[in-house]
């Protein structure tokens, strides 16, 4: 009998539902920014940016601590066969997939506050500092023991591989 669940999953894994995840949250904040300007008229792009903000930051954290909790994977890390699960192996609660969204965003405070220290406002340089801000967060996951990201092992989450399902004598999936 296999293991429902092995070990955290590979470098190159975790990036390609990275950026599957990206572009599905992408939707997402495109739709919320349509709604938010909607609901308070916004005409301008420039005004009410704070308020936006903090909008969004609220509707992904709604996104990502939903699917957390319910199903532990969100539509990306389903077709990645990706999971989160508490150390034990078991679901995450809600205030549990919550703080590990906002620990999660521990990968951009450096690389933003660098940026906020030198006072640039190139898009290219903050692009690229963001970028290898985010790869040194994932590199450093390397260097644990468990090869977890930091906010899991704050939150005491792990991130895990589903194993592939069994072909029965068929060729067909014999587990759901």
């Amino acid at each position: 009998m296999t293991r429902p669940f092995t070990e955290a999953p590979g470098l190159a894994r975790r990036l390609a539902c990275l950026v599957y995840e990206s572009l599905l949250v992408m939707a997402v904040v495109m739709a919320a920014g349509f709604l938010y300007a909607a609901l308070t008229q916004q005409r301008h792009a420039l005004v009410g940016t704070t308020g936006l903000q903090a909008f969004l930051f609220a509707v992904m954290g709604i996104y990502f601590s939903w699917f957390w909790s319910l199903g532990r994977q969100t539509v990306a890390m389903k077709t990645w066969r990706l999971h989160i699960v508490t150390r034990e192996g078991l679901p995450l609660s809600q205030p549990r997939a919550l703080a590990r969204y906002v620990a999660s965003w521990l990968w951009c405070l450096p690389a933003l506050a660098g940026l906020g220290l030198s006072g640039q406002h190139d898009g290219a340089i903050i692009a690229a500092v963001l970028i290898g801000g985010g790869l040194a967060y994932v590199l450093l996951a390397r260097l644990t023991p468990s090869r977890q990201y930091l906010h899991d092992l704050i939150c005491g989450t792990r991130l895990v591989t589903r194993a592939p399902p069994q072909k029965g004598p068929m060729g067909q999936n014999s587990a759901p």
